[in-house]
């Protein structure tokens, strides 16, 4: 059955627009057909009249319908209504064509065989030569005034939507309709290929249940100030908030999720809580964090960014090692243990090689290096751990000891323990710990051996462990199965050790020694997955203290801190926000200030590895780049400032002001910086004495601005408006100043009739871009001119027998411009519940009206007279 499909050509404004009518694409183009000639001038005065008509309303049976005979064309002709247009979609099927069977049902072969007929010269108009005219005079013509098919149909393909579209619609009015509510935008009606395809339902979209409504709507309104119930009063503005010094401002109790309460947050109580940030006391905090920060900004120089914002640059020089020696040898706290590690794994190592060394053979020598660094970590890290167990062997077990000194990779202590108790041959195997692999498999086959012939029965356990960690055997080794007096127990080398021992023992023995870190931690992380009941976890150290902590530690344990840097350095995908958690560093989840300093130095400093959603961490810093400012920074990481406020959220709770300014100097983002620093400026107001400012505005090198800025603020809190409007000029916040001035100050000096306090108050201002100054601040300056101006003028005036001209044209200025003052006055003071207001405006007015009287009695009635 032969389709039709149908479109409308966008001509210009002198062109009539044509509904063409063409066959499939498998239709060659055709001459147009046969028309008579009463049709023919049907058709031109149709074209006359064209622009005033529809286009749906016309056919274009000139161009398109060159294979309908003309008894055919007649009646569908009077049947392509609007509303039945044919129309065909991409898959060739017709839609909207309800009646287009119908002008179809004539074709069958006969017909298709005059059709072909009339195919055969398609460059000849017929009815062209009828009325006299050239044809290919007329073709020209028909080709430049209408479109062909071709274009036509490759115009309505362009135009041709590709996706639904969304439209508003005409039932929904938008200025009063909310999304919220169930109205809104709505998908249009959807079409379809065919019958044969659905058109899916749109997706669900809830309405919500409740709306926000405006101010003057709410119950609320005018009852802000009721204290019988805080909820209601407060119920649009106030929140579960942090206050100064880490205060938190709530109602109800604080409580976990999953916790089951018995009080009602439904309550007029207001509670005031210091949540704890720090596991032990904020003494030892202050000392412990005060070195850190201090030895932080020797090495970070305080620059400005494009903005001319404050910035912290860390240098390269702030490394690992520059941290180790704020410690002394003596100590064995886990924090310098952590320093030391970093120093072991990330600083530079000096290799002292020629430059003509490969660097395939620098990496070799770097990586021997590096796990002679570790490995002498892990000997200081366990070596009071094995003392602690040597002092536990009550029982002067000798091969005990030499097992116990080998865990802590005490290879020289356990050949002396060895040879003083006797064990010659026992010292020998153990001066050739770490050996080669043969002599690995011969004490393999030794064990093996041992168990076939069941005399590992007559052997003691600790020795059977010393030979099993020579052999590099953590497994578990079996004993010999017989009968119940020869029967031999199991023994595991590895049981009762900690993570960091059991860690040394694969990096030891069990591995081979050419074997790369991450090789090792491979063997141990693996190890610890497949017999995690056997191997010990690596758990934090707070959590094997006996001491009672006031947080709760989440299921499942963190991993300690310690092995989270090996990971880090083993394992490239490791991600650097799991390894930063504050809870591998101690119990409190909100101390983040080891994780701040690690991430300082590993991502800011060395460049090894960076947040995830900061875009390029870049490549490694070395101290040739430090001018190559362009290297320095790339990127923003939102996780990065975060945990810079988060470790000055707990220096503010310290008290300590500068230290918290100083990390808030490092958020990349100019802005947030600016803002950061800004609110701790404000919310620590009462503490910027002389001292404080001191290393604020020096060493840290803030703008004296935003010092002025806070304490303008907290001088406002304590009453004092004279005091924060010159800190307002100070810090050049001259609208902050103009509003205060306006508000508070200049309505006093009028009740006060000090007119020259009254202009000193806006002379700073009047040269400022200022919002709102002609409308209330020059309303002031102008009455205190008017008031002292117009007496004068009116004496000199009055006093001299020839009168100025140019101050009888200032005067005369003045009479037309205090009519208008007085006009504004009411608008300017328009605080009703200010009692200074209404009587600064009743003096202002009846000042401005009695000096004005005294020139012209009439001057502010004369509007209001009536013209005969």
């Amino acid at each position: 059955m032969t389709r039709f499909s149908a479109a409308v050509s966008d001509s210009s404004d002198d062109e009539n627009d044509v509904h063409m009518v063409q066959y499939s694409k498998k239709s060659p183009v055709r001459s147009p057909i046969k028309l008579p000639e009463a049709h023919n001038a049907e058709a031109g005065s149709d074209e006359d009249i064209g622009v005033d008509q529809e286009s749906d309303e016309e056919t274009s049976d000139e161009d398109n319908s060159s294979d309908m005979q003309e008894e055919d064309l007649a009646p569908a002709r009077s049947r392509l209504t609007r509303n039945h247009v044919l129309t065909a979609d991409s898959d060739d099927d017709t839609e909207d064509g309800s009646e287009d069977t119908s002008s179809r049902s004539a074709s069958s072969s006969e017909s298709d065989i005059d059709v072909l007929a009339q195919r055969e010269d398609v460059s000849v108009i017929p009815w062209a030569r009828q009325v006299g005219v050239d044809a290919q005079k007329m073709h020209v013509m028909q080709t430049s005034l209408f479109r062909i098919p071709e274009e036509a149909v490759a115009i309505k393909a362009m135009n041709r939507a590709t996706r639904p579209q969304f439209k508003l619609p005409l039932t929904v009015r938008r200025k009063h309709s909310r999304d919220s509510i169930g109205d809104g935008l709505r998908m249009d009606s959807q079409e379809r290929a065919s019958f044969a395809h659905d058109i899916e339902p749109p997706a669900y979209r809830p309405s919500r249940k409740y709306a926000r409504v405006e101010i003057s709507a709410s119950a609320v309104a005018g009852c802000e100030d009721g204290l019988v119930d805080a909820g209601l009063a407060f119920g649009r503005s106030f929140r579960v908030g942090w206050g100064p010094g880490g205060t938190l401002v709530h109602l109800g109790r604080l409580c976990a999720a999953s916790s089951q309460i018995d009080t009602s947050a439904n309550s007029s109580v207001i509670t005031k809580t210091t949540v704890p940030l720090f596991a032990g006391s904020h003494k030892e905090a202050n000392g412990r964090l005060s070195c850190l920060l201090q030895h932080h900004l020797s090495k970070t120089p305080i620059v400005k960014d494009e903005s001319g914002i404050p910035f912290a640059d860390p240098s390269t020089e702030l490394n690992f090692a520059s941290f180790v020696s704020l410690y002394p040898s003596s100590d064995h706290s886990d924090e310098q243990s952590l320093f030391r590690l970093g120093r072991a794994l990330f600083d530079s190592i000096d290799l002292h090689l020629a430059p003509e060394i490969t660097v395939d053979v620098r990496n070799r020598i770097s990586a021997v290096r590096r796990k002679a660094a570790l490995s002498d970590w892990l000997e200081e890290a366990v070596g009071y751990l094995v003392d602690a167990d040597l002092k536990k062997n009550v029982s002067g077990d000798s091969a005990a000891c030499i097992y116990t000194l080998l865990t802590g990779n005490q290879i020289e202590k356990a050949c002396d323990a060895a040879m003083d108790n006797g064990y010659i041959k026992l010292a020998t195997l153990i001066s050739q710990a770490s050996g080669d692999f043969e002599f690995r498999e011969d004490l393999t086959e030794q064990i093996q051996l041992w168990r076939e012939q069941r005399i590992d029965l007559h052997i003691g356990e600790s020795t059977r462990k010393i030979y099993a960690l020579l052999a590099g055997i953590l497994d578990i080794v079996e004993g010999s199965k017989g009968s119940s007096l020869e029967q031999c127990p199991d023994v595991d080398p590895i049981k009762g050790l900690d993570w960091k021992r059991t860690f040394g023992l694969h990096l030891w023995f069990s591995e081979p020694m050419d074997a790369p870190i991450s090789q090792v931690f491979g063997s141990y992380n693996r190890s610890r997955q497949e017999s995690p009941f056997r191997v010990s976890p690596p758990l934090p150290s707070y959590l094997d203290s006996s001491e009672s902590s006031p947080f709760n530690v989440p299921t499942p344990s963190p991993s300690d801190a310690l092995f989270s840097l090996i990971r880090l350095h083993a394992d490239p995908a490791c991600s650097l926000s799991q390894a930063l958690s504050p809870l591998s560093f101690g119990p409190s989840p909100g101390d983040y200030s080891l994780s701040w300093h690690l991430y300082i130095i590993l991502s800011r400093c060395m460049r090894i590895r960076d947040f995830a959603d900061r875009a390029d961490p870049g490549r490694r810093r070395d101290v040739m780049d430090d001018d190559n400012e362009l290297d320095q920074h790339e990127g923003h990481s939102p996780s990065a400032d975060l945990l810079a406020s988060s470790y000055a959220h707990q220096l503010e709770q310290l008290g300590m002001l500068q230290e918290a300014v100083f990390v808030l100097l490092h958020i990349e983002g100019s802005a947030g910086r600016e803002k950061a620093i800004k609110d701790l400026l404000h919310r620590s107001a009462e503490k910027l004495d002389e001292w404080m400012c001191s290393g604020i505005l020096g060493s840290l090198k803030i703008p004296m601005a935003w010092v002025n800025e806070a304490r303008a603020v907290y001088a406002i809190y304590e009453g004092k408006v004279f005091e924060a409007y010159q800190l307002y000029l100070n810090a050049g916040l001259y609208q902050q100043a103009h509003d205060l001035a306006v508000v508070e100050l200049a309505p006093e000096a009028v009740i006060r009739q000090d007119l020259d306090l009254l202009i000193s108050l806006f002379e700073r201002i009047a040269n400022q871009t200022v919002d709102g100054w002609h409308t209330r601040g020059k309303v002031y300056m102008d009455y205190a001119h008017a008031m002292t101006r117009i007496p004068e003028l009116h004496a000199s005036l009055t006093e001299s027998a020839v009168p100025d001209v140019v101050e009888e044209q200032e005067l005369d200025n003045f009479t037309r411009t205090v009519p208008r003052l007085i006009n504004i006055l009411p608008d300017v003071l328009s605080n009703p519940s200010d009692p200074r207001h209404k009587v600064a405006l009743a003096e202002m007015i009846s000042g401005l009206t009695a000096v004005l009287d005294i020139v012209k009695p009439l001057a502010l009635v004369r509007p209001f007279c009536f013209v005969g």
